[in-house]
């Protein structure tokens, strides 16, 4: 099924999506980067602290929430690449369960959404 939005909306959504593009991709290659330096062992005295020490505690949970916060990166990356491929298709802005169109507000608040509220659970 494909939409039809308005030129001036696609472009607005389309704008949104580079964007986020852009500031994501920003995110993956600066977390890629520091464990690129971990796991090579070239970083700081700071990131070889012994991990049975509070302070290789504490660096053991920094790194962790880091690599939590590049997987989310990652993940989100690919819903906005999705949505952007959808929009070359004609198909963004169709809920993917229901086949019906999604408001303009909630791709406006999350311009890679794929469903309608009601079936955000579901996909």
């Amino acid at each position: 099924m494909t939409r039809d939005l308005a030129q001036s909306t696609l472009q607005r959504l389309r704008r949104k999506l580079d964007a986020e593009e852009e500031r994501l991709v920003g995110v993956v290659e600066e977390y890629d980067k520091v464990f690129t330096e971990v796991n090579m062992g070239s970083t700081s005295a700071e990131h070889s602290a012994d991990p049975n020490s509070a302070d290789g505690g504490s660096l053991a949970l920094e790194l962790e929430m880091d690599l939590s916060v590049l997987e989310n990166a990652k993940e989100l990356l690919s819903k906005v690449r999705a949505a952007q491929k959808r929009m070359e298709k004609g198909t963004y802005g169709v809920c993917v369960v229901s086949g019906k169109n999604i408001p303009v507000e909630r791709l406006e608040a999350l311009p890679y959404a794929t469903t309608l509220v009601e079936h955000a659970d579901q996909a």
